[in-house]
């Protein structure tokens, strides 16, 4: 059968990102992915690694890998579920650290628990690179450029089961697991001031062999939006909106009111594959601050009536507003906002904090108030995207299986969220399940050899506990309480941050995936011979006692901090846990001890001597963790008081919590436990309270 689209066949061909021809394809995979963004490709490179033979079917394939939105990946939380994917093996952080222009760890006055590494990337490099890794360093993968219509669904009297998709053409690919990543382009609808139409995003294309945007929009899945309807799907409706694109050249950077912002001087790398980044501090772009004003804020307000996308009900991110949103909701004389550079030989700013979906003109005139941008001039309007989801409550499982039909799987926005960390992180779940559901089919059939796994067994889906990590966190969310409105990661939503840290996201899952079949051999060595160095490094420092005398000696040597006079002595390990106190300046003072061999440079997230400090940081407060999530399982029976008031000030618990409770009204732990979203926060609140009364 030959298909009259580029059709896309894999394989390894140094120094050419692929080759374009008609093909002969074969019309079985084990798991077809449909749509291209970050839920797409992490998906699909899960799916290869596990051995899964594996077709992604996207409408454009210059588009694989593109930053549709903001030039940056990564920030407070979101740099969490980037370590993450990365231990897993996924794609998205090794390639930020190959294609950055600024490097910044946010957050970095609080503890390194909720740090958020932060990077600005080049929209350009980072799509090359991420379609170079599918393209040709990706075993098992094909991709086909065409748009799906319908799914194939197999129907008897007890279930349904996707059994592959149809093609606009209307031919039929087949498969054990179809996963889709269809993001903001299912039903999607562009609005820009009164004007609509069907689309998920205006495109970019060249122009004069530049880098400005032209309006050329991708279609909207409308057909896959029926199939959905029709197999009795809940769909909701959500809206995003992204900031006009600026011509660099345009903008006065001299003017007073601008100020410049620099990346660190030791930028951390996402991927724990890596010692450092691809470009030295010095190199890095500077991004800047400007701000709105009071006549920015008139002329938003006199033309509120040409903005149909603001005035819709339908809900938009609470977190990332646009900024008539902003200008309704909070009462502010300025909004600021961060003139972030697309890339290094790119002509465009992307203003970040901008969203805007007003008419272009009422956007230039708008634009033209701020400090700074007086002259500017749009490569690009600002607009907004409504698109339809698939409410998670009750039709999704912590798989990211639907439980209406079997053998189907969903990732990204088409879930209810935001952000391409949050699509990311379901696409490598997402992919990882699909795969282990193509085992467990082929291990009950008769007539297959299984070779993909040698406990396949053992095999069973993966849903990643609270626990575990931050990806577990937002999947349970998102099955527990839904989205009604775009779901976003944040540090605030993890009870357990001080164990889900990102320096430790490899100890946590790097060896669930190796088991699993998702990292590789070389990924698991380098973890097994770091964690090594770490333990090493830790039992010495543990077993090293120092004196009160020289303890003493030490601090008033590094730090005019009054830590107390110390009296009993005490291991090199404890002593690490004070503020000031490092493996180098230890290492320094002590030479004796041998600490050197454990310090690097560059000093980063990913050193031993970083690693063992946070440790020591946080190793009280872990044991203290540890013992609050036993006690929930040793007291789960303990008996609440029938008149137990939620409002009282002790239990400080949140009204979404308090509306729960009342409603479900549990008789103890274990059963507060089985209320959907209910957060072990709040069970633990509840276990103390209880106790103390």
């Amino acid at each position: 059968m030959l298909l009259k689209k580029h059709f896309f066949h894999l394989y390894k061909k140094p120094k050419r990102f692929c080759k374009t021809h008609t093909f002969h394809f074969q019309n079985y995979y084990d798991v077809i992915i449909v749509g291209g963004g970050h839920a797409g490709c992490e998906a699909a490179s899960a799916t290869a690694r596990m051995g899964s033979k594996t077709l992604l079917i996207t409408q454009k394939i210059k588009t694989i890998g593109e930053m549709s939105c903001n030039p940056s990946f990564g920030g407070i939380g979101k740099g969490q579920l980037m370590r993450e994917i990365d231990a897993l093996g996924g794609l998205c952080s090794h390639i930020c650290d190959k294609s950055g222009v600024q490097y910044k760890v946010l957050n970095t006055n609080k503890g390194p628990a909720v740090w958020g590494l932060r990077a600005q990337i080049d929209r350009k490099l980072y799509k090359m690179h991420m379609q170079n890794e599918l393209f040709n360093k990706t075993p098992n993968i094909s991709i086909l450029e065409e748009s799906v219509e319908d799914l194939l669904i197999n129907e008897n009297e007890t279930e349904k089961i996707c059994e592959g998709v149809i093609l606009s053409n209307h031919q039929i690919i087949n498969s054990k697991a179809v996963i889709i990543t269809t993001g903001t382009f299912l039903g999607g609808q562009i609005n820009i001031g009164l004007t609509t139409f069907p689309a998920g995003r205006l495109n970019s294309s060249d122009r004069h062999n530049t880098e400005i945007h032209n309006p050329e929009n991708i279609e909207s899945a409308s057909e896959l939006r029926r199939t959905f309807k029709r197999l009795g799907f809940k769909l909701g409706r959500l809206k995003t909106g992204t900031p006009p694109r600026l011509l660099k050249s345009s903008i006065n950077y001299d003017h007073p009111s601008l100020q410049s912002n620099m990346g660190d001087n030791i930028p951390h790398p996402f991927s724990f594959m890596n010692s450092d980044v691809w470009i030295k501090p010095e190199n890095q772009l500077l991004c800047h601050l400007t701000s709105t004003n009071a006549k920015v804020h008139e002329i938003i307000m006199q033309n509120m009536h040409l903005n149909r996308h603001v005035r819709e009900e339908t809900k938009g991110p609470r977190y990332c507003p646009s900024i008539e949103s902003k200008i309704l909701r909070f009462n502010s004389a300025s909004h600021p906002i961060w003139l972030e550079p697309e890339g290094f030989d790119s002509p465009l700013i992307y203003p970040q904090g901008m969203s805007c979906t007003l008419p272009e003109d009422v956007q230039v005139r708008v634009f033209q108030q701020i400090p700074g941008l007086e002259k500017v001039i749009f490569a690009k309007p600002g607009y907004g995207v409504e698109y339809d989801y698939i409410d998670p409550i009750g039709q999704l499982d912590l798989n990211l299986q639907t439980r209406l039909v079997k053998s189907l799987f969903l990732a990204g926005q088409i879930n209810g969220t935001t952000g391409y960390e949050e699509a990311a992180s379901q696409g490598i779940m997402a992919g990882i399940n699909a795969s282990i559901h193509c085992k467990l089919l082929q291990s009950k059939s008769p007539t297959d050899d299984v070779t993909h796994h040698e406990n396949v067994d053992k095999l069973d889906y993966w849903s990643m506990a609270r626990t575990d990590g931050y990806i577990g966190v937002l999947i349970n969310d998102l099955v527990t309480l839904g989205a009604p409105e775009p779901y976003r990661m944040f540090t605030t939503r993890v009870e357990y941050r001080m164990l889900l840290r990102p320096d430790n996201a490899d100890a946590r899952l790097t060896a669930k995936g190796y088991h699993l079949g998702c990292v590789s051999q070389d990924r698991m060595k380098r973890f097994q011979f770091i964690q090594s160095e770490l333990e090493e490094a830790k039992q010495r420092l543990k077993s090293d006692i120092i004196s009160p005398q020289d303890a003493n000696s030490f601090l008033a040597s590094i730090s005019n901090e009054d830590y107390g006079k110390m009296r009993k002595p005490r291991s090199f390990f404890d002593l690490l846990s004070a503020r000031e106190v490092t493996l180098q300046n230890l290492s320094r003072y002590f030479p004796e001890k041998g600490y050197q061999k454990f310090i690097r440079e560059p000093l980063n997230i990913n050193t031993v001597a970083v690693r063992c400090k946070i440790e020591a940081t946080y190793d009280r407060f872990l044991k203290e963790e540890h013992e609050d999530i036993m006690a929930l399982k040793r007291d789960e029976n303990i008996i609440f008081s029938p008149n137990i008031d939620y409002e009282d000030p002790y239990l400080s618990l949140s009204n979404e919590i308090k509306e729960k409770l009342n409603l479900y009204k549990p008789s103890n732990i274990a059963a507060a436990n089985k209320i959907p979203g209910m957060t072990p926060d709040a069970l633990l609140r509840l276990l103390r309270f209880t106790k103390r009364n």
